[in-house]
Formats: structure tokens, sequence, C-alpha cells
């Protein structure tokens, strides 16, 4: 016979069945990243970490119900797709990519897993998808620039220092985004009666003499354009550009915070940010295809007086008062 307390404990322990029961059935959900950057790059574990803490708000949180599979390889596109098949062998819930080369590998992979991309420029010229409001498919995302924005490099890099004539565009050969800006850049320059010259970035040492030869003759600038072997190598490139004492603009205000001179374009925390959002209405059953490919939405100009000093450039005071950050 069942006393009026062991009764009570009885039904207390029934109504937690479902409960536990529930907890237990609740499923780990996967979620693979494909980088082109190295994975103990301080700015990517930034950005990531950024990524991490939205999902936790959206109710997604690391070891309990979310699990990553990340695979980073720098700019080796042979390495690339075979980290590219591993996750797609894994069958996660949804791919993270970032750069134009990571999510073309990786949708080369499955034409099923959902694909969220980050910071690809130019999603629909590049091919990544058919159209940006209504993509399609199993790939949308957030595009880190529009190739008109090498424009707005040009202007701006023309205006800190107006007595340039030329102007070396640091690129990604082979990548599908970096290209495209640096065809805007060859297109746009003789209307800020810049001649151009193209330097892509393959190695330390390659760059260091392509940038030296280039600083032989008066009156040049850099622009350095957006890409994987760009960023893996933006310290070599910062340092020649203090060397050699040239003007240079960057596409993200980290490269400023790490010694370049000037900077202009999107937020890239924000973008991070902002795909969370994408990933956690997937997981709860959204498509890819229904949800509109986003562009930037907050730009930032950021400048280094110091880097300024050290090549002896003053920088407008019309200019100063237009950035968003002034690193003294």
């Amino acid at each position: 016979m069942i006393g009026r307390r062991g009764f009570i404990t009885l039904l207390g322990g029934a109504a937690a069945w479902p409960l536990a029961a529930r907890a237990q059935q609740a499923p780990m959900r996967q979620i693979g990243v494909l980088n082109t950057r190295n994975e103990e790059d301080p700015e990517f574990l930034t950005r990531f970490a950024t990524f991490q803490e939205e999902l936790q708000k959206a109710g997604w949180t690391e070891g309990r119900n979310l699990r990553f599979e990340r695979r980073m390889s720098a700019i080796d596109p042979d390495s690339l797709r075979s980290h590219a098949a591993e996750l797609a062998a894994l069958s996660p819930d949804v791919i993270v990519t970032a750069s134009n080369l990571a999510t073309t590998i990786m949708s080369r992979q499955t034409r099923t897993i959902p694909i969220v991309f980050l910071t690809a420029g130019d999603p629909v010229g590049t091919g990544l998808v058919a159209n940006m409001a209504h993509p399609g498919g199993n790939v949308t995302g957030f595009a880190g620039y529009e190739v008109s924005i090498a424009g707005k490099w040009l202007e701006l890099l023309k205006e800190t220092s107006p007595d340039i004539t030329r102007a070396a565009a640091i690129y990604t050969e082979g990548g599908a985004g970096s290209q495209g800006l640096l065809h805007t850049v060859e297109v746009l320059a003789p209307s800020f009666g810049l001649r151009t010259t193209a330097i892509p970035a393959h190695d330390a040492a390659q760059i260091d003499r392509a940038i030296a030869a280039f600083a032989g003759e008066p009156n040049g600038g850099l622009i350095v354009l957006s890409g994987p072997s760009v960023s893996l190598h933006r310290r070599q490139i910062t340092v020649a550009a203090a060397r050699e004492r040239l003007p240079a603009i960057y596409p993200f205000r980290y490269e400023v915070a790490e010694g370049g001179l000037m900077s202009y374009g999107s937020d890239l925390s924000d973008l991070y940010r902002r795909a969370a959002g994408y990933v956690d209405r997937i997981l709860r059953g959204e498509k890819p295809g229904d949800l509109p490919v986003q562009v930037p939405t907050r730009f930032e100009l950021a400048i280094n007086l110091k880097a300024a000093k050290a090549i002896g450039l003053a920088v407008p005071a019309s200019l100063l008062a237009r950035a968003d950050e002034v690193i003294e």
C-alpha cells in the first residue's frame, strides 16, 4: 500500500518523465564551417565568437544542442575541396562558408545541404546565386561588398594623396570576388587620373618585391582588395607599404587597427551577427532559397594617424571629420 507522501512523490516523478524524455531526445544539430582563414587568426576568432553569441541568444549553444565541424585551409583549393567533401559527407544541418572560393567549392559538393556564405563579393556576378531577392537552391548569405565599392576606394585614396598618379591594386589571383574588384579599379581609375598596376598576392617575398618595384617610381599609392590570399598576407602588405612610404587603402577596419593607413568597408561583425539569424531560421525549418541575399548596411571609414605620420602624410581635415574611427 502506498502512503500519501509516497503517492505524491510518485506523481511528481511521473510528471517529470515526459520532460526528461524530451530533454534526452532533443537532437544535437550540426553546423559545418568552411573558411579560407587560419583557425588561429585573431580576427576570425573574434568574428566567429560574435556569430556564436548570436546563436546562443536564439537558443543554440555549443555542446548542449549544437556542434560545430570546422574546416580551415587558407587559400589552397585542393585542401578546400578535400575539406568540403568531408563536410558534405557529415551531412550537417547547415554549412557556413567565408569567401567566394570556399562557397563555390562547397556548393559543388552538395545541392541539398543549406549553405550560408559570409563576406563573399558580387554573389550574382560571380555565380554564387542567380538572384539576390530569390536565390533559390541551397545557397544564400551575406555579401561583404559590391564591386562598385572600388570606386569609393579610388576616391578616398586620391582625396588623401591628391598628387598620386599611379595605383597598384593587390588582389587574390583566382578569387572571383577579388578579380571583380580589380576589373572595377582598372575601369574607373582613369577617371581619377590614375594608371593602374595589378599585383597578385602569392607569397610574402613576391609581395615585397612587387611593392618595392612599384615604389621605384614616384606618386604611387596602393589599393588592397578583399580576398583570401590578400588577407593571409595582410601583415606583409602593411609593412611593405609603410617601408616604401606608400599611401594605401584597405577594405576592412581591422587592417587599419593592425597598422594600415586607411580603410573603408562593411562592418564584418555585423554581417556575422546577421548571418546567425539566417542559420537560426534554417535550423527551425526555413529554406535557404527563400531567404534573400543580404548586402552590407553598415560601412566604416577608419584612419590611422600614426601610420600617416610614419610615411609623412598629412590627412586632410575634411576626411578626418568624416571618419568613423581615428587611431592615434
